[in-house]
């Protein structure tokens, strides 16, 4: 594995002097690596997560459950049965948890929510820490239904990060309510490991709109196919509740597929240009957020075809405004705010008020930093109102988000002199996305991006 050179503090986003054609690799969910660790690490048997993503959360997820005792052994395999199960393969092997350790969230919404209800199960004390962002992003409501479902958490009364949860090896579990429309994550840490509490878990959501909701219908189906029973408002029970019955889970054998969000610039890149992107196993069903950009951008002036190569999609080089609710997908929302900024007509991005506590306050982040361009974005209660005006060169800020990175190198395709301020952010979910994004601008993108993040390393 060679080593990645060191990124400048001042990235120049490429100008596109072109229409973009390419074949793009994109590397494995995040979302759907890190809850496959989990269920893998709290089976009853051994299981394979297969191309899984490499990136830092995905890293920090695996480093926890291996302080806490879980076994991750990381093997290459090569396959000829045509179904994508070759390459990177990660073999998780379940095991007594244990403290007293110390598990870095860094600044994964994911390990911190997800874990500590992992940790209530462990035999010792888990003290959980971060990047100073981690301390002010909600985890509150986590900590208050973990207490009411019978586990013993230390939090100086802050409801946010350090905390350690001191784990007793075993949680009573029972019904629980809890107020999840700052993020779905809260319900699905709750989920994921309530077939090892002793009475599994009702779950009751009784706040205001739940964002995100392709998220929990992912935890759903990935506790169903290892072997859980789940009742969900989909299947006909209440509204808003969520019942796992308590029993063993499955080792399996689980295909990691592409992160269809982090697809989202090299589409971008084909609908500014007019040109064409190609981005292989694109799944034909699938719970990922993601997917619902194959919409997002028909609207927006571009055409997609599911085909046996992967979603072709194809740009005119005219891009619309649009109208759009985001509360299902918000996690698009920076892509999008980027790709409206050069749209020929007023968009309204809506149903995002959430995104104010995500990795940044991208609602702000994102009016700041375009408007920084000459864009004109004005926040509104629960989204961005975007008006096309012509934009100039400067530094597009991060604030340590994947997503705001990306954001800016898309508008940097369209508009000369943008620099992006630690482009090295995106390592947290799309590794080595500087090399991919050339790559792709240069045509030979195919099975780009950094060693294990690529056809053969999902996530």
């Amino acid at each position: 594995m060679t080593e990645t050179p060191a990124l400048p503090a001042l990235w120049p986003a490429p100008l596109a002097d072109g229409t973009v054609h390419a074949t793009v690799t994109v590397p494995g969910s995040k979302s759907v690596t890190n809850r496959a660790l989990v269920l893998a690490a709290l089976a009853a048997e051994p299981g394979w997560v297969r191309r899984p993503l490499r990136s830092r959360d995905s890293q920090l997820m695996a480093d926890a459950l291996r302080a806490m005792g879980v076994g991750i052994e990381e093997t290459v395999s090569s396959s000829s049965a045509g179904d994508g199960s070759g390459g990177e393969a990660w073999r998780v092997i379940p095991a007594a948890l244990h403290g007293p350790t110390t598990v870095d969230v860094g600044n994964a919404g994911t390990v911190m929510r997800f874990l500590p209800p992992v940790a209530t199960l462990a035999d010792g004390d888990i003290r959980f820490d971060g990047d100073p962002r981690s301390y002010e992003r909600p985890l509150g409501q986590v900590i208050s239904a973990l207490r009411t479902l019978g586990a013993r958490i230390d939090d100086d009364g802050r409801g946010a990060l350090p905390m350690t949860v001191l784990g007793g090896g075993a949680l009573e579990g029972g019904t629980v309510e809890i107020d999840a429309s700052n993020s779905s994550q809260f319900v699905s840490a709750l989920l994921l490991s309530a077939p090892r509490f002793n009475q599994g878990v009702e779950v009751r959501h009784v706040g205001g709109n739940l964002p995100s909701m392709p998220h929990i219908r992912m935890t759903v189906e990935m506790l169903r196919a290892a072997g859980a029973q789940v009742d969900t408002p989909e299947a006909g029970g209440e509204k808003d509740v969520w019942r796992v019955t308590p029993g063993a889970l499955l080792g399996r054998d689980m295909v990691v597929e592409p992160d269809l969000s982090n697809a989202q610039p090299f589409l971008a890149a084909a609908l500014i240009t007019g040109g064409t992107v190609t981005v292989p196993d694109w799944p034909r069903r699938t719970t990922q957020p993601g997917d619902a950009l194959r919409r997002i951008f028909t609207e927006m002036g571009g055409s997609c075809e599911l085909t046996d190569a992967g979603l072709v999609f194809t740009g005119t080089g005219k891009i619309h405004g649009i109208d759009v609710d985001l509360s299902e997908v918000g996690e698009l929302t920076p892509g999008i705010a980027a790709v409206a900024a050069l749209a020929d007509s007023e968009s309204v991005l809506r149903g995002v008020a959430h995104l104010r506590l995500h990795e940044t306050d991208r609602l702000a982040a994102l009016t700041k930093e375009i408007n920084g361009l000459g864009g004109d974005v004005t926040e509104t209660a629960d989204g961005l109102r975007i008006r096309p005006r012509r934009m100039h060169g400067g530094v597009f800020h991060t604030y340590d988000d994947h997503r705001m990175a990306t954001a800016g190198a898309v508008i940097g395709l369209a508009v000369e002199g943008v620099q992006i301020e630690n482009v090295a952010t995106t390592a947290k979910t799309l590794p080595d996305f500087p090399k991919m994004w050339t790559d792709m601008l240069a045509g030979d993108a195919e099975g780009s991006g950094a060693p294990g993040a690529s056809a053969g390393a999902g996530a």
